[in-house]
């Protein structure tokens, strides 16, 4: 009969666990099969073409000042003229530009932009707040 005696020192395990390494890989395989279908998704873009319309017209500008006065393409006008100015942009189907001074109150900004909506302006534009974009 053989005698079996412990070595003095372990001997080091020369084989490496696998296990880990193949969840690892069964998770990105998951992965790309659930992106790879939303990378290849398309969506259909109907782009102009042809020759361009129309110039457009200059559009108008509505200023309000910090101390809350309003302008009209640059000339000063009252609370009373307002609505008839909008009136006759809308009959011509035109562009109205919108600029707030940083130091105007917000709520003569409210009760102009509601003098706006009532008027029927339905081409709108902000002017500078560019500065206020988020980055």
């Amino acid at each position: 009969m053989r005698r079996f005696t412990a070595s003095p020192q372990p001997e080091p395990f020369s084989a490496i666990n696998t296990t880990p390494l193949i969840d690892v890989m069964l998770v990105l395989l998951i992965m790309m099969i659930i992106t790879i279908p939303t990378a290849t998704h398309k969506l259909p873009v109907e782009l102009p073409n042809g020759p361009p319309g129309p110039v457009l017209d200059t559009p108008h500008r509505l200023d309000i000042a910090a101390d809350g006065a309003l302008a009209w393409d640059g000339r000063a006008i009252s609370d009373a003229e307002l609505p008839a100015l909008l009136a006759s942009t809308v009959a011509a189907d035109g562009v109205l530009q919108f600029k707030a001074d940083e130091a105007a109150r917000y709520e003569r900004f409210a009760n102009v932009l509601t003098t706006v909506k009532r008027a029927g302006v339905t081409r709108l534009g902000f002017v500078g707040n560019d500065r206020m974009a988020f980055d």
